[in-house]
């Protein structure tokens, strides 16, 4: 029997989705903290399961760990209330900067507090792709790339594609996710059926289908939330290659500015797709973006809960996993090199992209928020008296 209530576990979330600044990480220690350390509301070992499943599904990380935890002693109503609770106050938020930006982004006070939010973003990205890479795909030391040598392929096959094309796509990632599947792990499917695959493929390629403006976010967007593996600004690339080079949605400096929104707001990163969605089509553009992305991640959490430990054992879904993720991760580092080349116009910009970076490596008691807004407070300074 649980020891809280549903409208506890809805206010909590409420409160983390209106004060947890640090994007993903941060998150997942601020829910272990705070559930199992300290109310004692989730076990350890629940905790660990819910963990376990955001790892190994597409999507947010931080939301999927909320999700299941509201799963865990209130079904699918608690998942539900839980995950809406931590996403909207953010969402909220973007949209409303979203209204601001739009109105006035041409304002001088806004472009140059963006002008040092864009490169602190450039830093962060590359630091999150660092320790991605490090945690996902191996250590950098000689013995570990050796033994991962295979998932190094992938992520430095991704990277580069991602540098030469400027652009993403979803099916490298999954055919990158299959073929180390079924080098390391083969399910017996594959086994008797090679042609399964070539079905799945197909199936991906015929339903790519453009039906207007709104039904072209839905279907991206949807694919944002349904086949990006990774935490937080995992999905920037995928973004990236869809709104400014495939779709053309956004220019360079407007991608740039929707993902430093996410970075001054608390709650999940990923809601930047709520200020993209905003620019593109407005409000309804904001909740189709919104809805698109946090919907397949909501069901591939909810769905696999009650048969998870199973599922999490088996090898060929770990291996899937793991293979998908170093693509995913490589196509975060070539994406940091393709925005750096398009926003970093001058030496200021340089300064603060490498500062930020340094700093969030080497100084632990400061995060991301405390970066971001330095480089807000310094750009405001630069443009005004200096530039």
């Amino acid at each position: 029997m649980a020891s809280y209530t549903l409208i506890d576990l809805v206010k909590y979330f409420l409160k983390l989705g209106i004060t947890g600044f640090g994007g993903p990480v941060a998150l997942v220690g601020y829910m272990h903290r705070d559930l199992v350390e300290q109310r004692k509301w989730i076990s350890e070992e629940e905790y660990k399961e819910g963990l376990a499943l955001a790892q190994l599904a597409p999507g947010p990380l931080a939301a999927q760990l909320g999700i299941y935890l509201g799963y865990v002693h209130h079904g699918v109503l608690g998942a539900t209330l839980s995950g809406l609770a931590f996403v909207l106050p953010s969402f909220i938020m973007v949209v409303l900067l979203g209204v601001a930006y739009t109105a006035y982004g041409g304002l001088s006070w806004m472009q140059s507090i963006f002008y040092g939010v864009g490169a602190a973003v450039i830093g962060i990205i590359g630091v999150s792709a660092y320790k991605l890479t490090v945690k996902s795909v191996s250590k950098f030391d000689l013995s570990s790339i050796k033994s991962n040598w295979l998932l190094w392929f992938f992520y430095l096959l991704s990277a580069t594609l991602t540098v030469i094309t400027k652009n993403e796509e979803v099916l490298l990632f999954v055919t990158l996710g299959f073929i180390y599947m079924i080098v390391k792990a083969p399910p017996r499917w594959i086994r008797k059926s090679p042609a399964s695959s070539v079905t799945l493929f197909s199936l991906l390629g015929i339903l790519n289908v453009e039906f207007g403006k709104l039904t072209q976010v839905a279907w991206f967007f949807t694919k944002a939330g349904a086949f990006v593996f990774g935490s937080g600004l995992a999905i920037v690339p995928f973004l990236h290659g869809g709104v400014v080079n495939e779709y053309k949605w956004l220019t360079e400096q407007q991608f740039v500015d929707a993902v430093a929104v996410a970075m001054i707001i608390p709650g999940p990163v990923v809601i930047t797709v709520g200020f993209i969605g905003y620019l593109v089509a407005g409000f309804p553009g904001a909740c189709v973006a919104a809805l698109a992305t946090f919907l397949p991640c909501y069901l591939l959490t909810v769905l696999p809960a009650p048969y998870f430990k199973k599922i999490a054992a088996n090898k060929s879904v770990k291996a899937f996993v793991d293979g998908i993720t170093a693509a995913v991760i490589g196509a975060l580092s070539g994406a940091v090199i393709v925005i750096a080349i398009r926003s970093i116009i001058d030496m200021p910009t340089l300064i603060m992209a490498v500062a930020s970076g340094a700093v969030l490596l080497f100084v632990k008691k400061v995060s991301e928020i405390h970066i971001i807004a330095a480089a807000a407070l310094l750009g405001w300074v630069l443009k005004n008296y200096f530039i």
